[in-house]
């Protein structure tokens, strides 16, 4: 399946969040905290704010890497969410879509104070037992 960007560039702010959550979770690899944040990002009902978004840091990353063995996973997750948020689904849109659940979750993941483990993040991804 077509990959909506061939490289991931972080802003440096990103790659300050995830250097804090690296610290916190003990996940070392870029790519799996990425995934992580993506995820969390598509979780979320609203759209992402429409902000620009510099590619301003030393954090770069293939889709390849960032998708692993989950890529083709990830693009459909991706599609449908712009199809359900009533964007098209070109290359440019999924492109510019992809980076900005990708900051966004980012900061949701950095920002998150309860997330001091990483079963603190597993716990982001698991129902709440109310």
């Amino acid at each position: 399946m077509e990959p909506p960007i061939d490289r991931i560039t972080l802003s440096q702010s990103a790659k300050d969040q995830l250097l804090k959550l690296r610290r916190n979770t003990k996940i070392d690899q870029w790519n799996i905290l990425c995934r992580w944040a993506f995820c969390r990002s598509l979780a979320e009902p609203t759209i992402p704010s429409p902000v620009p978004i510099p590619a301003n840091s030393n954090v770069e990353l293939t889709w390849k890497v960032f998708g692993g063995e989950m890529s083709d996973i990830l693009i459909i997750a991706l599609k449908q969410r712009c199809h359900n948020d009533g964007f098209p689904v070109d290359k440019e849109t999924l492109a510019t879509q992809f980076r900005l659940h990708l900051h966004r979750g980012i900061g949701y993941l950095a920002g998150d104070p309860n997330i001091k483990k990483i079963e603190d993040l597993i716990a982001v991804a698991l129902p709440s037992q109310n």
